[in-house]
């Protein structure tokens, strides 16, 4: 065999193992949601616990109203939850329409942290440690500023995570709620239901694992204050705190039925900037995790230390390797005999993606559209393809960062 035949084979076969552990995640996933189909939503018993919502917010003024007025108006005693909105260092009108919505709602719990370029403006995770500082809830929960929870999204939150004392964090579902506005809103909205809820819903019903999405979850207060906060130089501050949450014995887990509805970016520049974002957050969660595979005590934890290498290492590399020398190939500047074959599992793993993605849209009503399939067809061939370059462009600005040791900032993404 040749170099190139060689490099196609390792990369088809990453490929292939890949796209296979997603096929079980799916499966595990849809009848994990179909369990829950037949079950009554958690309920609490006894006295509600006081809960400390914690908003952070950069420049949200386009926002931030709807956002706390959804807050004020979810399905839990009113004397039983504080909003602490860190309005952090914001350029634009958040104090004032913070200021007004304070004096609409007197004698509500709610509070809003001015924060200004000396103590502020420094990243997700350093607001969320300014608001902890004044939160008195025995469990904390976040809603980023551009969400508009369901009135029943806490109440689910709390009565899981009361009713097992073995749960560190619940984690609850965001939705698109401008799905509809164009092609690109349409593909994150699909992206969100089958690679984001359904892989949380496989790897809970198979390994009890779960990872933090950044909003709309909850998690216990002795958690924060023995980890110490959360890790400012981490710019994907929600997985990483996930894997300290994870040693410390505890489990995070998926409850779908506590819902939020979020803003996604509407043009391909707010995208790519917000994507790039993720992916260099989660390469430094990797990198600083990637000692743990090699602790006993870690061993739960490590399928999902492995899925993460996978996804942003193995999978992009192989992917862009294989692209290249099919290319090439075609150009005739090398010559590779599984050409052909390879091109036919390309075929093959195109119609299992749009398949299976197409059956975890069967768990969302008013989602399982003939109209949909063309669009995941679509997906695979544009969207998906973009998502390469996103990854390795995170990659790169992770190392430039490391090599110039430049600190972590907020990234606004902009809002419509």
């Amino acid at each position: 065999m040749t170099i190139p035949d060689i490099l196609m084979v390792i990369c088809v076969l990453c490929i292939w193992s890949l796209l296979l552990v997603n096929i079980v995640l799916i499966i595990a996933g849809y009848f994990y949601y179909m369990k829950l189909e037949n079950e009554k939503p958690p309920e609490l018993v006894g006295e509600e616990p006081f809960v400390s919502i914690m908003v952070p917010a950069h420049n949200e003024g386009m926002v931030i109203t709807k956002t706390v007025e959804s807050l004020l108006a979810l399905d839990y005693p009113h004397d039983r939850y504080e909003i602490i909105v860190i309005n952090d260092n914001s350029s634009d009108n958040s104090s004032v329409l913070l200021g007004q919505l304070q004096e609409k709602y007197k004698g509500r719990n709610l509070i809003i942290i001015n924060t200004d370029n000396v103590i502020g403006g420094k990243g997700k995770s350093n607001a969320l440690n300014i608001g902890f500082t004044r939160s008195k809830g025995e469990l904390i929960a976040i809603y980023d500023a551009d969400n508009t929870p369901e009135r029943t999204a806490l109440r689910y939150l709390v009565a899981e995570i009361v009713n097992d004392p073995k749960l560190g964090a619940v984690i609850g579902k965001f939705r698109t709620r401008n799905r509809d506005q164009n092609l690109l809103t349409r593909f994150i909205n699909i992206e969100t239901l089958s690679f984001q809820w359904m892989a949380q819903a496989g790897r809970w019903k198979l390994f009890k694992l779960c990872t933090i999405p950044g909003t709309n979850f909850i998690m216990r207060r002795s958690i924060v204050e023995a980890i110490g906060g959360w890790d400012t130089k981490a710019i994907a501050e929600d997985t990483e705190i996930s894997f300290r949450i994870y040693m410390m014995g505890y489990r995070i887990k998926f409850q779908p039925k506590s819902v939020t509805w979020e803003q996604e970016p509407q043009t391909i520049k707010v995208w790519f900037k917000q994507r790039t974002r993720w992916a260099k957050g989660n390469i430094y969660v990797i990198v600083k995790n990637i000692p743990l595979l090699f602790r006993p005590e870690a061993r739960r934890i490590r399928f999902d230390i492995l899925y993460f290498l996978a996804i942003y290492f193995l999978l992009v590399t192989s992917l862009l390797t294989s692209d290249l020398l099919l290319i090439l190939h075609a150009l005739g500047y090398v010559h590779t005999t599984i050409s052909g074959l390879s091109l036919y599992l390309w075929m093959l793993a195109v119609t299992l993606f749009v398949v299976g993605t197409f059956v975890t849209l069967i768990t969302e009503k008013g989602e399982m559209r003939p109209s949909n399939l063309g669009i995941i067809l679509l997906m695979y061939v544009s969207y998906c393809q973009l998502w390469m370059l996103v990854a390795a462009n995170g990659l790169y600005q992770y190392i430039k960062d490391v090599i110039f040791k430049r600190e972590a900032k907020w990234y606004k993404t902009e809002r419509f």
